[in-house]
């Protein structure tokens, strides 16, 4: 069995708008999520071994492999999209598939901007549809849970408090300027399927 192992992003410290606290603990946030997601696949893997597979503990333990998994993906797709020093490219795929679903592009950063600042906590994420390749920005509650069936993140902003608390307290419109001064453009394009 292949353990899961943490990335390195420590290359986005000094990244404009993000203090180097905010990033380390938003690291260390990451790497307990990953630190989780093997130890709870251990134990799951024990349980099978044992036949325990029925066990209430397995199902437990399942559901919140979840939950850690995919906080250690989406993290991963998070820090992966952040980093950029240009803009979008006006003339790439995404734009093109940007216009045909939103409109244009000034009226999805309105939308994602406006998915971003929805009072909760969770992500506020660019997804496509692998059936139809349309583009849709979605709210997600939880890591394991709301996400649309048959979709794939290209674009991914954490808006968990801990994301953005230690360098603009409740301005969290603050910080999604800063998230859109950052983005690796060209991560998110790399992400489309069609």
């Amino acid at each position: 069995m292949t353990a899961f192992t943490a990335n390195d992003f420590s290359t986005l410290i000094g990244m404009p708008g993000f203090s180097e606290a905010l990033l380390n603990n938003h690291f260390t946030l990451y790497q307990g999520y990953v630190k989780n997601t093997n130890t709870l696949d251990e134990q799951l893997t024990q349980l099978r071994r044992d036949g325990k597979g029925a066990d209430p503990t397995f199902a437990e333990l399942k559901r919140r492999f979840g939950w850690e998994f995919n906080g250690m993906r989406l993290h991963e797709l998070y820090f992966d999209n952040l980093g950029g020093h240009q803009p979008i490219n006006m003339e790439g795929r995404l734009v093109a598939r940007l216009h045909q679903d939103f409109g244009s592009y000034d009226e999805w950063v309105q939308d994602f901007k406006a998915v971003g600042a929805m009072r909760g906590i969770g992500w506020a994420i660019l997804y496509q549809d692998v059936t139809n390749g349309r583009l849709l920005n979605c709210w997600i509650n939880e890591h394991d849970a709301g996400h649309p069936a048959g979709c794939v993140p290209i674009l991914v902003m954490d808006v968990f408090e801990h994301a953005y608390m230690t360098d603009y307290g409740i301005k969290r419109a603050d910080y999604i300027s800063s998230f859109f001064q950052n983005i690796e453009w060209t991560k998110a394009e790399e992400r489309m399927q069609m």
